[in-house]
């Protein structure tokens, strides 16, 4: 018996110890090892309830707090420390973080001015400066920046701020190749390499990061928007369902760039609801907010919202420049379409922009505005490969070609565009239509019509075929518009245009570049007119019909 108790108690001191392993709470250094800063705020609270709190507590819960993205909730815990009257100076300067975080910018430069001098607030006004763009005050922290870690990876983000991604980009391979073991700073060399449209080489740097750190909040997040570009927008989706999955996605900040760039990801779907609260947290909330509504074709909205935002990047440039491009034609108004072609001009002629796709888009455009059609089709035609199946592409390179005169290039541009809003908008219908005509199909440029509800922009197409095919001498065509539009508006000469190209269809027959059956056609669109030289041209042709034997009834 005796051995059996002594056997029972073993069993009994074994189950307690794994109990107590099981319910041991991990400490402080712990949570904060596995960045786990949920946890540590968690446990960090709870002991301040029980009255428990670890030396220098609320210092702690700050920290959590911002790196949880939670801000504003640092900025409350260092506010109220330095009202204290034992709080340490450094206080200042992390407060004055937060508060660049929240984009209280002029706040945190008071704040940073009260704290002693130091690295990282050297570092902060060194950012400041850019927000502030006081480039002698900027030129001032730099100087001060030292060769170390820190205060390099200070200097390339600025060049990362600027669109200076290669000088980025070399910063960070200088700080990798003195250590290694500095994985995040793959990360920004992939950010860069997104910037620079190099998104494949982006993904294979990145892989390298999340194969060390698979749970990274930003690393998850740029592979899926890496995936947008390469692929689509249901496989950036996937992507970042991973993102959603992990316990990172607790952190505020995450949660709210889950929600705009699925707004993204999901073609603007749910746009009103998401990125209006984030304008001010997120920078291309704003941005992708413009891009919403000149999706849904309301420039007003989208020119309200840009408007007093002040371009620094060259995607705030191109993005203002089409808004302004946009207003100028929707009102008819020259000082935004030079507006426009300023800023493409800028972005387009820029070093830094000059040999990307973009930068020569912007060139076009530019150009397009000028109206100097060769020099647009040098710029679209070295990125067209880029673009074959992109419906806006083809039809701005369409126009680009009809204007020049290649007709025949331009119509096949123009019938690959599937996009249905496209192939209803006037510009496309008209330009269509002088395509047709200027290929001696003219029947198909009339059936375009046909196509149409009356409308201002139905009697502007029959001006076009009217004019346009008695130019280039489809005759009967020219009369069946000029026949419509003496229908339309009686009171006006489009008689003079009916009658000359009957008689020239009436030609043409003569000349055997016709069938004589269509003959009867232009004595019916003769007699729908009441002027009396009607009678006398029908008489010729009638006769000549007679002569030669053709059926009139």
């Amino acid at each position: 018996m005796e051995i059996i108790k002594s056997n029972t108690e073993s069993l009994v001191s074994v189950s307690e110890k794994k109990k107590k392993n099981k319910t041991k709470i991990p400490s402080l250094e712990e949570y904060l090892q596995q960045r786990d800063y949920l946890g540590a705020l968690t446990l960090l609270e709870f002991q301040r309830s029980i009255g428990e709190n670890q030396e220098h507590a609320d210092l702690w819960i700050s920290y959590c707090a911002f790196h949880l993205g939670d801000y504003k909730r640092a900025m409350e815990e260092y506010k109220a420390l330095t009202v204290k009257p034992d709080c340490p100076a450094e206080v200042w300067v992390y407060l004055a973080c937060t508060l660049f975080f929240l984009g209280l910018y002029k706040e945190a430069q008071d704040a940073a001015s009260k704290a002693p001098t130091s690295p990282l607030q050297n570092r902060l006004l060194f950012h400041l400066a850019h927000k502030f763009n006081d480039e002698k005050s900027l030129m001032g922290f730099h100087q001060n920046l030292e060769d170390v870690t820190e205060d390099q990876l200070s200097l390339a983000s600025i060049h990362y701020m600027r669109s200076h991604y290669q000088e980025a980009i070399d910063i960070y391979k200088r700080l990798l190749l003195q250590n290694r073991d500095h994985l995040a700073v793959k990360v920004y060399v992939a950010l860069c390499y997104y910037k620079l449209d190099y998104y494949d080489v982006s993904q294979e740097v990145l892989d390298v990061y999340l194969k060390s750190i698979p749970d990274s909040t930003i690393a998850l997040n740029l592979k899926a928007c890496n995936h947008f570009r390469l692929y689509n927008g249901k496989a950036a989706e996937a992507e970042l369902k991973n993102l959603i999955d992990i316990s990172s996605c607790s952190f505020e900040f995450a949660q709210e760039l889950i929600r705009h760039n699925l707004v993204v990801f999901r073609g603007g779907e749910g746009a009103l609801q998401v990125l209006p609260p984030l304008i001010d947290v997120i920078p291309e909330a704003r941005l992708n907010l413009v891009i919403y509504y000149l999706r849904q074709d309301d420039v007003q909205e989208a020119y309200n919202l840009i408007q007093d935002l002040v371009p620094t990047t060259p995607q705030e440039y191109i993005l203002k420049g089409v808004v302004n491009a946009a207003l100028g034609q929707d009102i008819g108004s020259k000082e935004h379409l030079k507006i426009a072609q300023q800023f493409f001009q800028l972005v387009g002629g820029s070093a830094s922009e000059c040999d990307t796709i973009p930068g020569r888009q912007c060139m076009a455009s530019c150009f397009f505005l000028l109206r100097q059609f060769e020099d647009v089709l040098i710029y679209l035609n070295s990125v067209k490969s880029y673009f074959y199946n992109d419906d806006t592409f083809n039809f701005n390179y369409a126009q680009a070609k009809a204007a020049v005169g290649n007709y025949k290039e331009a119509e096949e541009l123009f019938l690959n565009i599937r996009n249905e809003k496209i192939k209803n908008d006037y510009v496309y219908l008209s330009w269509l239509a002088r395509c047709y005509i200027m290929n001696k199909k003219g029947q198909l440029a009339w059936e375009l019509y046909l196509k149409m509800g009356t409308s201002s922009d139905s009697f502007s197409l029959l001006q076009l075929i009217a004019n346009d095919c008695y130019k280039m001498g489809q005759f009967y065509y020219a009369a069946k518009a000029f026949d419509a539009l003496e229908k339309l508006d009686p009171g006006t000469n489009y008689w003079e245009g009916k009658r000359g190209a009957c008689v020239g269809s009436f030609q043409l027959i003569l000349a055997n570049k016709e069938p004589k059956e269509r003959l009867k056609d232009v004595l019916v669109i003769l007699r729908n007119s009441g002027n009396p030289q009607v009678e006398y041209i029908i008489r010729v042709m009638r006769k000549w019909a007679k002569d030669n034997r053709v059926l009139l009834s």
